[in-house]
């Protein structure tokens, strides 16, 4: 059995030969640096969630988290996703959707694609297709809340790749 304190960010296990890498450091703590900021987003994030199903929008996040390779945003919102009664199969298969879109209604899938579409905009727009498919599936109101929150994770998860937020502490509701 392996334990790992955290508050020494050591390793103890019965077998020593089996360590875990050390914790790494945060490279800063913008939410208390930058507070008026921070609140900004909480009230940005707060306002783009409403009229979305729950569980819709931790797939969004945790897809976008992804795409993104923000470690701490995917702690965060797979915790949140499960304790929202998401199942650990989904969660999983999410980072190839695409192989596995039998795991997903069709609207769940029109709003991961479109995540992906803002999140990453290498061809610099989202395609037309992608965006008529949610539009198919979102009233418009729906879709502008959706394209928020798409929008709002991206952001948080800029801060947290970009300060190096260390994943593994969080607690499932604990940023609402």
């Amino acid at each position: 059995m392996t334990t790992q304190n955290t508050t020494t960010n050591t390793t103890t296990s019965t077998d020593d030969s089996a360590r875990y890498a050390p914790e790494p450091v945060p490279r800063l703590d913008w939410t208390k640096l930058a507070p008026d900021v921070y609140k900004a987003m909480v009230r940005l994030d707060a306002a783009a969630r409403r009229g979305l199903d729950p569980l819709l929008l931790e797939l969004v996040k945790i897809r976008a988290s992804q795409l993104n390779h923000c470690a701490f945003c995917l702690d965060m919102h797979t915790k949140d996703a499960l304790a929202a009664g998401e199942s650990v199969e989904r969660i999983v298969q999410l980072g190839a959707w695409e192989e596995s879109r039998h795991f997903y209604t069709e609207k769940e899938l029109a709003a991961i694609e479109l995540t992906e579409a803002v999140t990453v905009l290498t061809e610099g727009f989202v395609p037309d297709e992608v965006y008529e498919r949610a539009a198919r599936h979102f009233e418009e109101a729906e879709l502008a809340q959706l394209i928020a929150a798409i929008t709002v994770i991206n952001a948080w998860n800029r801060f947290g790749v970009t300060c190096r937020l260390v994943p593994g502490h969080y607690r499932a509701g604990g940023h609402k």
